[in-house]
């Protein structure tokens, strides 16, 4: 037995433990015990050691210097985790015990309140849960604060609280906990902190509260109580905070509240408060913020409110008040924050608004009318300067808009859905802070000033349904932190400016309902964040970019462009093949004697004319391919339709056996009953829709048991062999089994409609997390070299088993819960008549810049060496994060080659993803894009098996003694 174990046994019995190790301090002993039952991975409790005689020199532990006994243990913020143990209960001399900000779980221990010296408990920010002991708090009579904030408490508070006669402070909010307060709690005198809010607490407010004199401080809000603020709270004389907030109360506001002339905040918002904002207001002179809004007030603004000069914060939105602003408001001096949007408030803006130093107006959603002019011009440069925010939407206001260059510190600035006319004022440029700048629904004319472009801090532009004309100034391309930018209804001329495609945050873009014409400038098809992007009804002409969102873009987005061509508006643009990509199939010795590792690095620097050549021949391969499964697929639309509408999950729509009707379905589970609850909506409804690939669409389904499958309809049913063939290729696909793959669970057929039911693999493709995340959100060093990995080891499998997946890229790697990488879509071309290159090519001619150069040419052996090459391009995307294929304006960027150019010139590791910001071992990195290129060498013999490139992979992560300096 270990000594620990002997502690842990031996703490039921101090005694013995005295008898036994007589040197042993109790407190030495509570606390190693209460270590054992945590968790420390940050190490901060490395210097607590059993064998030291008492405890004062550990770290978080203070102990009183008459007695050396633990009087205060402190480990907020430690990082620990664990469950609270009965360890502490030895502390007899504790006064303090604080663990905030840690993830503790579990419940609360019992007895811990019964430590007789115990003054301040805190256990706020864990994860503990459970309800709170009934007899928790039956001997507390030393406590005189506790917080047991932001956990996971529920149930009641129990009775028992109300014998904490010596409470000052108490802290429940953030937690689960129901049901009434305890009766007994407002008979607690000495409370001066109260704060419950955030929790699902209900009944009445007592009138009890008024006994409670030494009360500064009651935070309630975000319950559900319910009824009347309590007439006796004008008793608690010496309230400074009062937020009931976000509740259920109603009626009037209790006069009395007028006698709490020490009160600073009175937070009342989103509650069912009514009847009119009382005169005596003015009196609670203490008053620095106010918010009374979302409640059913009427009447005017009461002109008492100017008495409130140390007023900062003015909140009464989302009423219903009327009238005109009181000239007293310019008395509170000191007001920073006024919010009273969303009311019937009438009348002009007021000179004084504007001369206060506010940072933030809010009026929107009013009745105000008459121009800005007057109150800007009126207004000191000193109050300009502070101002932040500035909302005056959905108002009458006419005339121009003012200068607002003094606005230097603006961020919003909202005047959207007024009456406004002339021009946008140039000086927009000078608010250099300006994120969001909003004048739509105006009457706005002129064209958009160039000066827009100086306003770098932007990130949502909003014009629409103005009369703006002339054009789209190419100086937005400036604005990079843009990402949203409305257009809309408007008379903008000329082309699209590709600088529009230098802002890569972009994800809302609409220009829909204007008058642009020009061709659309394909470096567009870079914008990898847009959600959406909205072109329809203007004078667009020419091809669709390529790639990007435009693959799957809807029409209704390109629709009203007369001139447009592309799928998108299914109008065909002319044959135009694409710029031959220039590959070099001298770029590796084709010597097999030569090490792998040293001869694949070599490139030449001329480009031989045969290269292009087969760069030639197989785009028009491609387009032939591209040409004929057009055909084939337009000749079964009909049918597919037919049998995706007759389609249901349920009853006797599937049979397991053959049924004599040729045309009924077929429906074959590798493991259980068919169990489905949606399946018809889910293949008809497009909001099930997951994604479209080569050989079909995805969707997702749940079966009745809760659990979701994705299910991939086939849209190649013309081109699938015959029945038998077709099921004996699947059944063999589904006995695949590996961590690394999407696993197959059953199929579907018909002649007419096939379909492939697979696991359902939530994270997400690979492709998203790298080219799709947001800049918090990517693939750590780490997780990346686990995923080529995993990704290799399922190639692996599936080479061993004769299968060749043909079709690899980032988008068919799925992540898991768990961020394991799982590889989908493997073997769907054995489903196919023969193994044709026109249309393997086409199918996967999405994956261009991951496709094999045997694919162009018909004397070269499609082999396993294919998947090998696609796996290559992989490992490249991966370690830099760029795309196989990128196009820029006047060039096309293979990311082979640009590898391949950087490794020549020593600049290799300027190819690493930027978003690792340095934090990726070079030692890894550089073998590893090595190794990428010797997969994509254009000779199929000199590439590795993927067996080999496992025994690479491990050799690059964990270097044997020798090898490293080989592989680096």
């Amino acid at each position: 037995m270990t000594l620990l174990s002997l502690l842990v046994l031996l703490l039921v019995i101090p005694v013995a433990v005295r008898s036994l190790n007589p040197s042993l301090n109790d407190d030495v002993l509570g606390l190693i015990v209460f270590k054992a039952d945590i968790q420390d991975s940050h190490g901060k409790l490395d210097s607590w050691n059993e064998d030291d005689d008492i405890p004062c020199a550990w770290i978080g532990v203070k102990c009183d210097p008459r007695s050396n006994r633990v009087s205060q243990l402190n480990l907020d913020g430690f990082g620990l985790s664990g469950r609270l143990g009965k360890g502490l209960l030895q502390l007899q001399f504790l006064r303090k015990l604080s663990l905030a900000r840690n993830n503790l779980t579990g419940n609360l221990i019992p007895g811990l309140t019964r430590l007789e010296n115990l003054r301040v408990i805190d256990l706020s920010e864990n994860s503990l849960s459970g309800a709170i002991p009934v007899g928790f708090f039956q001997q507390c009579s030393s406590l005189r604060s506790i917080s047991l904030a932001k956990n996971k408490f529920s149930g009641q508070i129990p009775d028992s609280f109300s014998s904490c006669s010596t409470l000052a402070a108490v802290n429940f909010s953030s937690n689960e906990l129901s049901g009434l307060l305890p009766s007994g709690i407002w008979s607690l005198n000495g409370l001066r902190s109260i704060d419950f809010s955030n929790n699902q607490l209900e009944g009445n407010i007592p009138q009890g509260i008024g006994v409670m004199n030494n009360l500064r401080e009651i935070i309630l809000r975000g319950n559900k109580f319910t009824g009347n603020i309590p007439d006796s709270i004008g008793d608690c004389l010496l309230l400074r905070t009062i937020d009931v907030s976000h509740n259920l109360l109603v009626s009037k506001l209790p006069s009395t509240m007028q006698r709490l002339t020490l009160c600073t905040d009175l937070h009342l918002q989103k509650n069912s408060l009514e009847g009119e904002i009382p005169d005596w207001i003015g009196e609670m002179r203490s008053l620095q913020s106010l918010d009374l809004s979302d409640n059913t007030f009427v009447g005017q603004l009461p002109s008492s409110i100017g008495n409130l000069q140390s007023l900062k914060v003015l909140k009464l939105s989302m009423n219903t008040l009327t009238g005109d602003f009181p000239d007293s408001f310019n008395n509170c001096v000191n007001l920073v924050v006024m919010d009273f949007s969303h009311n019937l408030l009438t009348g002009s803006l007021p000179v004084w608004m504007f001369k206060l130093g506010l940072e933030e107006i809010v009026l929107s959603g009013n009745r105000l009318n008459g121009s800005m002019n007057y109150s800007f011009s009126s207004s000191t440069d000193q109050s300009l300067q502070k101002l932040q925010v500035l909302d005056l939407s959905d108002n009458g206001l006419l005339g121009q808009i003012p200068s607002v260059g003094g606005f230097v510190n603006l961020r919003v600035l909202n005047l959207s859905k007024n009456s406004l006319q002339g021009t946008i004022p140039s000086t927009v440029g000078e608010l250099k802070a300006l994120n969001i700048l909003d004048l739509s629904l105006n009457q706005l004319k002129g064209s958009i000033p160039m000066e827009i472009g100086a306003a770098t801090s932007l990130t949502d532009l909003r014009l629409e349904k103005n009369s703006l004309t002339g054009n789209l100034p190419t100086a937005i391309g400036n604005c990079s932190s843009l990402n949203t930018l409305i257009l809309s209804r408007n008379s903008i001329t000329g082309p699209i400016p590709a600088s529009l495609a230098e802002i890569a945050y972009l994800q809302k873009v609409d220009l829909s309902f204007n008058k642009l014409n020009g061709n659309l400038p394909k470096q567009l098809a870079n914008l990898v964040h847009i959600i959406s992007f909205n072109i329809s009804h203007n004078q667009l002409q020419g091809e669709l970019p390529s790639g990007g969102f435009f693959n799957t873009i809807s029409p209704s987005s390109v629709s009203g462009n007369p001139a447009l061509c592309g799928a998108a508006v299914d109008r065909n643009c002319p044959t135009v093949l694409p710029k031959p990509l220039v590959l070099n199939p001298n770029s590796s010795d084709t010597d097999p004697a030569t090490p792998v590792l040293e001869n694949m690095f070599q490139r030449k620097k001329t480009m031989l004319s045969i290269s292009a050549l087969i760069a030639i021949g197989a785009a028009a391969v491609i387009v032939i391919g591209v040409i004929a499964i057009t055909v084939l697929n337009l000749r079964v639309q009909s049918s597919i339709s037919r049998s995706a509408a007759a389609l249901t999950f349920s009853g006797d729509d599937f049979s397991h056996s053959q049924s004599s009707d040729a045309n009924s379905g077929k429906l074959v589970m590798f493991s259980g009953e068919p169990d489905f609850s949606t399946g018809a909506h889910a293949l008809l409804n497009k909001d099930c829709e997951l994604g479209r690939g080569g050989f079909g669409a995805v969707y997702k389904t749940v079966l009745r048991d809760g659990r979701s499958v994705a299910i991939k309809k086939l849209t190649v049913s013309s081109l699938v062999k015959s029945k038998e063939d077709f099921e004996r290729e699947v059944k063999k696909l589904g006995k695949m089994q590996h961590p690394n793959l999407v696993e197959l669970e059953g199929y579907y057929w018909t002649p007419s409609l096939q379909l492939l039911i697979y696991e359902f693999v939530s994270g997400g493709s690979l492709y998203k997390h790298l080219h799709e995340g947001s800049s918090g959100n990517f693939l750590s060093w780490n997780k990346r070299f686990e995923v080529i990995l995993g990704s290799a080891k399922s190639l692996a499998y599936l080479h061993k088993m004769n299968i060749i997946h043909y079709n690899i890229k980032s988008s068919n790697i799925l992540m898991d819960d768990s961020g394991e990488p799982k590889v989908a879509d493997y073997g769907l071309a054995r489903l196919l008549p023969m193994l044709d290159r026109y249309i393997l090519s086409s199918k996967i001619q999405s994956a261009l810049g991951y496709m094999a150069p045997e694919f162009a040419c018909q004397t070269v052996k499609i082999t396993e060496k294919c998947d090998v090459y696609g796996f290559g391009v992989l490992v490249l995307e991966v370690v830099t994060g760029r795309r196989p294929v990128e196009y820029m304006e006047d060039d096309v960027v293979v990311l082979c080659d640009m590898v391949r150019g950087a490794l020549e010139e020593g600049k290799v590791e300027e190819c690493v993803d930027g978003k690792l910001k340095g934090e990726f071992a070079v030692e890894e990195a550089i073998p590893l894009m090595k190794l990428g290129l010797i997969c994509t060498s254009q000779v199929p013999s000199n590439r590795p098996d993927m067996a080999e490139v496992i025994n690479i992979l491990e050799l690059i992560r964990c270097p044997s003694e020798g090898q490293e300096e080989e592989l680096i």
